[in-house]
């Protein structure tokens, strides 16, 4: 279905036939020439259409903001003049040739080619297009990059990467169960562990001297007097 990604298509690639899907981020026609950016996961790219190819200039004049589209072409270097240094593509553009809408979409709830102050409440009921955002891409890439760097670390170290059961049995202790139902046994609920030490002390009886989690963190109870906020 693509032979590169969006964002991976470079110079090294000039004269070469690629093909490459993603969504339409923006749309300009200049004068009978039209270009599309089009946006994946690893970056934008830019893609002209000329009348020349005339089937795939009219599907190319169709298409609008965040229709999915398949697209070959050959890789050229941009004119002089016209490079964009803030763009990991900047320095070539594809003249297209096929051009094939994988989905349409409707006007989106609010544009995604730039910054938008809308409110946390639009933005979560359209989760989905908000993620596609590149602040919201790079905030979860570099999540992964971090999580990914502490793997690593503890592994060379000789540590384990070992999960402990996130919902167990409720216990009593100081602060109010985080409590979750049971949906085969009425009446019964699974409960966040109150001591996870014991998983811990039940790893280093068992040999296990270096392990270590990187664990989620659920809280539905009131800030206390006593207590750092988490």
């Amino acid at each position: 279905m693509r032979t590169h990604y969006c964002g991976d298509i470079n110079e090294t690639l000039i004269d070469q036939t690629v093909t490459f899907c993603g969504w339409v981020h923006r749309r300009r026609d200049h004068g009978g020439v039209i270009f599309l950016d089009v946006r994946d996961r690893e970056g934008l790219v830019q893609v002209v259409f000329d009348p020349d190819t005339v089937d795939a200039f009219n599907t190319a004049d169709s298409v609008r903001s965040e229709f999915v589209v398949q697209i070959s072409g050959r890789v050229r270097g941009r004119p002089e003049g016209t490079t964009n240094p803030n763009m990991k593509t900047g320095l070539i553009e594809v003249l297209g040739k096929e051009i094939t809408i994988l989905n349409k979409a409707a006007t989106p709830p609010f544009p995604l080619d730039g910054y938008s102050d809308v409110g946390e409440d639009v933005r979560l009921k359209y989760r989905y297009m908000d993620m596609r955002r590149p602040e919201m891409q790079d905030k979860l890439r570099f999540r992964s990059k971090v999580t990914t760097g502490i793997r690593n670390y503890m592994d060379e170290h000789g540590f384990l990467d070992i999960e402990t059961p996130i919902l167990t049995r409720a216990t009593p202790e100081g602060a109010r169960d985080y409590l979750v139902p049971s949906r085969t046994h009425e009446g019964s609920f699974f409960a966040l562990p109150q001591s996870p030490q014991l998983f811990k002390q039940l790893l280093m009886v068992s040999g296990f001297d270096r392990y270590y989690q990187i664990a989620k963190c659920f809280r539905d109870e009131d800030l206390r007097a006593d207590r750092q906020p988490e």
